[in-house]
């Protein structure tokens, strides 16, 4: 359902907080805003003071509802970008992992066949296959192997690929940052072992990445301070947070913010195809991950953490009840951030001229309406 407008809403934008607003759209756009209720809110929807935020931009997601986007099903990367909705995402950059070229391959074609219907997809990201085999995590070491950019461009003409994430300190390592930049995609570094020295090599070439922030990369440490000490030591550098309280802590995520501010970091779930499920038996990769009832989704042979169930709108109430930052601040990292992070412009405001992508949120951060170009997406209570 297209709308016009929305009024009685707490807007909430980046360094913006404006109670009794109204938002004007036309044609996929934001035109106006405005406090009070205005003459064109006339047939507009009634936000009944509930929040209205810019729609979240999940960068790293793997699948929801039983369905993965390695699964190459474009009925299933459907489902997917369906039901992120739910949770107020608005762009979403489905996620692959290291698996061999031809079922890559068959993922992004069934991207590539998607309908439209739920979030809007932009592109890909590539998680491996370029990763160290001494920090796969929950990733398949049978298929890690050497940096290849002929491959990338291979996937790159089925379907766009916006995010690759590599060991930068891998063979081809270095040189991919500069031949991932060359077409326009974002390098990222995370599955790595890398010191760091290793990491400023890639930094001198453009690299300003790191994908899930602490998790499967070299620790803080005072005689190398790793990939973790040089994401938060080097300001330009934008940094992933599965903000879950289980892949980090609340005082790691604490100290994040603090260091990095919200113009650095981004939100993501790094979701598997348990997301919105019953605890049980999974897989990732083909690897089986068995999800417990705290929500923790864990490989089932040697308890490594396998991706997460996180939705992102439960990622913004765990670091507002962490940091306790205004969320004019917190708001960045749902979604202006990650845009930005991808050169993606017109994405994560609410002002004029932006896509209108939006969210509307209950006080307790449930999602009641999540708008795409202006249309009315998903809505709890379709009343």
């Amino acid at each position: 359902m297209k709308i016009n407008a929305v009024y009685n809403c707490r807007l909430i934008t980046p360094g913006m907080e404006l109670d009794d607003a109204s938002v004007e759209l036309r044609e996929g756009k934001i035109v106006r805003v405005a406090a009070g209720r205005p003459k064109w809110t006339s047939g507009g929807m009634d936000a009944e003071g509930r929040m209205l935020l810019p729609g979240f931009v999940d960068v790293h997601c793997h699948g929801r509802n039983n369905c993965d986007v390695c699964d190459g099903s474009a009925e299933g990367l459907a489902t997917i970008a369906v039901n992120k909705l739910a949770e107020g995402v608005t762009t979403l950059l489905p996620t692959t992992l290291t698996l061999p070229e031809q079922e890559l391959a068959a993922a992004l074609a069934s991207v590539a066949a998607y309908d439209g219907r739920g979030c809007k997809i932009p592109g890909v990201h590539l998680e491996g296959p370029f990763i160290n085999p001494k920090c796969v995590g929950a990733q398949n070491p049978a298929f890690v192997r050497s940096a290849d950019i002929a491959e990338i461009d291979r996937l790159n003409a089925i379907f766009p690929v916006r995010k690759v994430t590599f060991a930068v300190e891998c063979p081809g390592g270095v040189e991919l940052v500069e031949e991932l930049l060359a077409r326009g995609i974002t390098p990222s570094c995370t599955h790595s072992a890398a010191s760091a020295v290793e990491f400023r090599r890639g930094y001198e070439r453009g690299l300003r990445n790191l994908s899930h922030f602490c998790n499967q990369m070299t620790p803080l440490h005072h005689r190398d301070i790793g990939l973790v000490g040089s994401g938060l030591l080097y300001d330009e550098v934008y940094v992933e947070l599965i903000c879950d309280k289980l892949h980090i802590s609340p005082e790691m995520i604490k100290l994040v913010f603090k260091v990095k501010g919200c113009d650095h970091v981004m939100l993501i779930s790094d979701a598997m195809r348990a997301a919105g499920m019953p605890v049980g038996e999974y897989t990732l990769g083909g690897l089986p991950v068995v999800v417990s009832a705290d929500g923790a989704a864990r490989l089932k042979d040697n308890g490594a953490l396998a991706g997460s169930t996180l939705k992102i709108n439960t990622a913004l109430a765990n670091i507002r009840e962490v940091t306790g930052l205004p969320l004019s601040e917190l708001v960045k990292s749902t979604s202006f951030t990650a845009a930005r992070s991808l050169g993606l412009p017109g994405i994560g405001r609410i002002e004029p001229g932006y896509a209108a992508d939006m969210v509307l949120l209950d006080e307790d951060f449930s999602v009641r309406a999540t708008i795409v170009d202006g249309e009315v997406r998903y809505c709890s209570d379709p009343r």
